[in-house]
């Protein structure tokens, strides 16, 4: 029996035991191959459930310097909230600690009564975003901003582990760099618990 016993303990030692030749990620840096792009999916939304969250456009985080991509992308979040707006759908912003709501960009600014929150990347810690949202009876969030691995990340995973459906068009989540917004798109995709609660999309392909 112990002789059973051993010979067992010593097959699980191997079956665990890391190949001599294994590296870590860093060391492997280069050998890392992006995965396939995304699928995008067009998606329909009821604007009395949905809410429409506009992440840390302002000048400190989106302007030509740091982050041009995200300039770029404020004609199309300029349309989607004239949209959304028009089909009373809620619409919530965000500032990052170190700006006021005068720093977000005009494309962005925000109309008279919509609420403005200021935190971290993740927009729900230390601020009272579930409960606007759950005022409002939203179920269901359109995520947007910069920076695509920080604020749009962060916020809309947040959203996926509290039960909201979360909706990210990626031609509204920017940073300064591509691979920060594919790794933030794959993520949001994949991810164990927000990967089956989000669907990435683009703004064209969102109909009310």
């Amino acid at each position: 029996m112990f002789r059973t016993f051993a010979t067992g303990l010593a097959a699980a030692a191997a079956l665990w035991a890391a190949p001599v030749s294994a590296q870590t990620i860093v060391d492997e840096w280069a050998k890392a191959q992006p995965p396939a792009p995304i699928e995008l999916k067009s998606v329909k939304v009821d604007p009395k459930t949905t809410a429409f969250l506009v992440l840390d456009l302002v000048k400190q985080t989106c302007n030509a310097e740091r982050r041009p991509r995200c300039l770029a992308s404020l004609p199309k979040v300029e349309k989607f909230l004239a949209e959304a707006r028009a089909h009373g759908m809620p619409v919530v912003h965000s500032i990052v600690a170190v700006a006021t709501p005068a720093d977000i960009a005009p494309q962005a600014a925000p109309k008279e009564g919509e609420p403005i929150v200021s935190s971290v990347a993740n927009k729900f810690i230390r601020t009272d975003l579930d409960k606007i949202l759950k005022d409002k009876g939203v179920t269901t969030l359109i995520v947007v901003g910069t920076t695509a691995q920080g604020a749009v990340l962060y916020t809309a995973s947040e959203a996926a582990f509290l039960n909201y459906k979360v909706i990210v068009p990626v031609d509204g989540s920017s940073a300064e760099t591509l691979y920060a917004e594919q790794v933030t798109a794959w993520t949001l995709a994949n991810a164990p618990g927000v990967g089956p609660n989000t669907t990435m999309t683009r703004f064209d392909m969102i109909g009310f």
